[in-house]
């Protein structure tokens, strides 16, 4: 259900607005946003509450907003000429925000269920045995891009031959059903693995972490949180502690926020976190961006669909190249390679840029489209026309240039295999370049999993949801910037340099982690490496 909506949701709000991708990246920008600000609370608040509590609210919420949206947006479509005469579209326009923000709930859920069952459930189901741990990383991976495989097509096809509301509909339907049997599979899980009920506040504890550190180094934190306690109870008298409640409380989220980044910033996997953030600064990516563009380009739902899931079976191929790689030469050299493979895809899509059927004309004014809807008398909606149906057919000569392309052009002068050039290499581009990016995503993963402690899972991997969002958010920024698809082939060279610096981050990270040992490939031997290994660096393996 979750990726059902992920797909949809965009082509939604592109369909409610018009040809341009304004309000997607308005959508975006929001989500981005909260993250980023929220992503170390919603962490702390995992870190601070059962397993169970945790992952049975926030699969309500979430299942529950999706459902709320879909209810709204097929009102929406089924009276939008009604309500575009009313107040001259501003209500049209409320609703709009009352999606993205309900929308907007329902991702902040999906980030806590993230976070507790990828980052912590895991983990404490695994035990100590690093291969396992990486086998059921691979596998939920696999199972997540089987989704982005099916729940794509399911909605694209219902799109296409149906309509955007019997969408919504639908959507709306299969989340209410996934939700309950999501949260008895939750309960199963919870009752076959007694240890998902033990969550330890101190440091030393005996999971992965301390495979990884000294037991010198797990005894100072522990008394260190220990003299904290106690200063509590014994420094405060109650009068004070009345006194100071209130202050405390409005201020426990900032110090919590600030601690959270402080303890990412001295995690030993600091640089590889940045890494894999910056990869979030692209349009190289199947998020709503990519799909709002390749839709103003005239393909249809049906089309994008396909072409999720052929990127999904790529991710599917990355999933399997990372458990084999990790076999092979360890878990740090397999990022390193990954990192290679995916920059190496990533250059068909530079070369799409300047190839014959491309959009790109910086000499258009990306913010004509802007000023048109907001300082003109032209209300923010847009009422369907016969100029989108021209633009969303499924034919191919609506390939070249859909949103440029003149209505009274010569047939002659679009020739088939030209437009064909430009859009193939860039999706061909992005769809290779998914082999190396999971297969680098699991890597990262892995490494937080196995170098942070069970009391700081949460707040951690919350700020690193945070950073990716950062990240996230001046890719929305720069759409926003420039919306319109004449301005895309620039977006996609500043995208390329970024997903090249998160790779320099994570080979710097590597260099410092194996030395001069980072070129020599090989298979190491589990037992000597896990009693001869220097702390911090056991993760190699």
């Amino acid at each position: 259900g979750d990726r059902m909506w992920h797909f949809a949701v965009s082509v939604f709000l592109v369909e409610l607005y018009g040809n341009s991708l304004l309000l997607t990246a308005v959508y975006g920008l929001v989500v981005a946003g909260s993250v980023l600000l929220l992503g170390a609370l919603i962490g702390d608040w995992v870190d601070k509450n059962s397993r169970l509590k945790v992952a049975q609210t926030s699969l309500i919420v979430q299942n529950s907003s999706v459902i709320l949206c879909g209810i709204i947006l097929m009102i929406i479509f089924l009276f939008k000429t009604q309500l575009l005469t009313l107040y001259h579209g501003w209500l049209l326009t409320l609703c709009y925000i009352l999606v993205i923000t309900i929308a907007n709930i329902a991702n902040l859920a999906s980030t806590a269920t993230a976070i507790t069952i990828q980052r912590d459930w895991i983990v404490v189901v695994a035990g100590e045995d690093r291969s396992k741990l990486a086998d059921m990383n691979a596998t939920i991976r696999r199972i997540d891009q089987l989704t982005n495989i099916l729940a794509p097509m399911a909605v694209g096809q219902i799109m296409t031959f149906g309509s955007p509301m019997i969408g919504c509909g639908f959507i709306s339907g299969w989340n209410l059903m996934s939700m309950c049997v999501e949260y008895l599979l939750l309960w199963k899980v919870y009752q076959k693995t007694p240890t998902l009920a033990l969550k330890s506040a101190k440091i030393e504890e005996s999971e992965l972490k301390q495979l990884n550190v000294k037991k010198e180094s797990d005894m100072k934190p522990a008394e260190g949180v220990q003299l904290i306690i106690e200063k509590d109870v014994t420094g405060f008298e109650p009068q004070q502690e009345k006194e100071a409640s209130c202050t405390a409380r409005i201020a426990e989220p900032f110090i919590t926020f600030r601690d959270g980044w402080v303890a990412y910033y001295n995690q030993p996997v600091f640089l590889a976190g940045m890494g894999l953030a910056f990869l979030y600064m692209t349009v190289l990516g199947f998020d709503c961006i990519t799909t709002g563009y390749a839709y103003t380009q005239g393909l249809s739902g049906s089309v994008l669909s396909l072409l999720m899931g052929a990127s999904a079976v790529t991710g599917i191929l990355g999933t399997v190249a990372f458990t084999w790689l990790r076999r092979r030469c360890g878990l740090i050299r397999t990022g390193l390679i990954s990192g290679v493979a995916q920059l190496a895809c990533l250059i068909l899509c530079v070369i799409s840029v300047f190839m014959p059927g491309s959009p790109m004309d910086l000499t258009v004014s990306p913010f004509a489209d802007i000023s048109a809807r907001l300082f003109e008398n032209e209300p923010l909606p847009t009422i369907a026309s016969p100029e989108p149906d021209m633009i969303f057919a499924t034919g191919i000569p609506n390939l070249l240039n859909g949103s440029t392309t003149p209505a009274n052009s010569d047939p002659e002068m679009s020739p088939e295999p030209v437009p064909l050039i430009s859009v193939s290499l860039l999706f061909a581009g992005v769809i290779a370049a998914r082999v190396g990016l999971w297969s680098f995503d699991l890597t990262v993963t892995q490494l937080l999993q196995e170098n942070v402690v069970e009391s700081e899972r949460g707040i951690i991997n919350g700020v690193q949801n945070s950073m990716n969002y950062l990240l996230d958010l001046l890719h929305f920024i720069m759409v926003i910037l420039a919306p319109n698809p004449e301005a895309f082939g620039l977006l996609v060279l500043i995208s390329v340099s970024f997903v090249a610096m998160g790779h320099i981050m994570y080979f710097r990270f590597a260099q410092k982690s194996l030395g001069k040992q980072l070129f020599v490939c090989h298979t190491p031997d589990p037992k000597a490496a896990r009693d001869s290994s220097p702390p911090g660096n056991t993760s190699t393996v």
